[in-house]
């Protein structure tokens, strides 16, 4: 159902999710706090800080919250109000509450979430100690800094030092070298242009950004063979690779995403899949395969769902309720046919 819903209403799936969670919740488990939301005592972010403290609770135990906080609703911020459930989910529940602590504490992960102007946010799930020493750590470390004369703000300090920690721990202990994805066109690459790069996962970043990127000592360049007047991939240039790899190589620039509409998982960390399966008769060429990650892999072989591709990328996502939503990898640059004839010639060529 969050599926369908994300791409009806143009969300993630995570929101549609959380949205129909909330609604159920909402109409069955919590009546009082429905209530006080229909009055407009609270908005719907309020009610969801009732509601998530409670997902884990039986029905009962979430009614009992439920009508021991509705006296409490009025006149709290929303942290205030979600510090206050949780303290009666914790009277309430209290066996309960300590075993999800121990389960979250398994759980511990770390995720990225793009943002925008070049910038991103590194979120950590670590338990609430390990949280707070490295934060600590990182604070004493930036004050001793600015004490030294820094001209940085002690948030960019902080920021700097959790940087140079992590690089260079997996640069010099874990022979791990990070690697990012940045596509870029040759008029780009050589200043010609100011046309935007793209960072795989990211979406487009300015070109001074890309030509930064590119120029990291181990960069490594590969040759993308671009029709001019679409922008789409047409070839990768390949050396030692065999053809299955080429091939896959093709995919992954093409696309450059994940081929479910609204996932920004990059292509070379997603699968190359068979739009058409292997096992029923479809053909491992361009035209039927697609980088999709693990969820929406999975997804695409449900009940009721189903996929169509075709050259270039292109292709429809049925959803189990009939509704049909096109799919097309977008162009690696704006077309080219309308400038000079040295421009439509160097949009053959980009840079990656």
């Amino acid at each position: 159902m969050a599926a369908e819903l994300a791409l009806e209403l143009s969300v993630t799936e995570r929101r549609a999710g959380a949205d129909v969670a909330l609604a159920q919740a909402l109409t069955t488990r919590l009546p009082e706090t429905f209530a006080a939301f229909r009055r407009g005592e609270i908005d719907a972010f309020k009610a969801r800080m009732v509601f998530e403290p409670t997902i884990a609770l039986s029905d009962e135990m979430a009614r009992q919250v439920d009508a021991i906080v509705s006296a409490r609703l009025a006149g709290k911020n929303p942290s205030s109000l979600r510090a206050a459930v949780n303290r009666v989910v914790q009277k309430v529940d209290a066996e309960g509450y300590e075993r999800r602590s121990r389960a979250r504490r398994r759980d511990r992960n770390v995720c990225l979430i793009h943002q925008d102007e070049t910038m991103s946010t590194l979120l950590c799930d670590l338990p609430v100690e390990q949280a707070s020493a490295i934060y600590t750590s990182l604070d004493q470390e930036a004050r001793r800094l600015r004490r030294g004369g820094e001209d940085r703000t002690l948030d960019q300090l902080r920021a700097d030092v959790l940087v140079d920690r992590l690089l260079n721990r997996a640069r010099g202990g874990s022979g791990i070298t990070p690697v990012i994805y940045v596509y870029l066109d040759l008029l780009t690459l050589a200043g010609l242009n100011e046309d935007p790069a793209e960072l795989a996962g990211t979406g487009t970043i300015p070109a001074w950004l890309g030509r930064e990127l590119a120029a990291e000592p181990g960069s490594v360049w590969r040759r993308i063979i671009t029709e001019p007047d679409t922008g789409q991939v047409l070839s990768v240039g390949r050396t030692r690779y065999r053809p299955p790899a080429a091939l896959a190589d093709l995919v992954q620039a093409r696309d450059r995403e994940c081929a479910h509409p609204g996932c920004h998982r990059p292509s070379q960390y997603s699968d190359i899949d068979h739009t058409r399966d292997f096992a029923t008769g479809g053909h491992t060429a361009e035209e039927n395969l697609g980088p999709r990650c693990r969820r929406h892999h999975r997804l695409k072989d449900e009940p009721g769902w189903t996929c169509t591709s075709m050259s270039g990328g292109e292709g429809t996502i049925t959803t189990p309720t009939g509704r049909v939503y096109a799919t097309k990898p977008p162009p690696l640059h704006e077309s080219r046919m309308t400038g000079s004839a040295g421009d439509a010639r160097a949009g053959h060529e980009a840079a990656a």
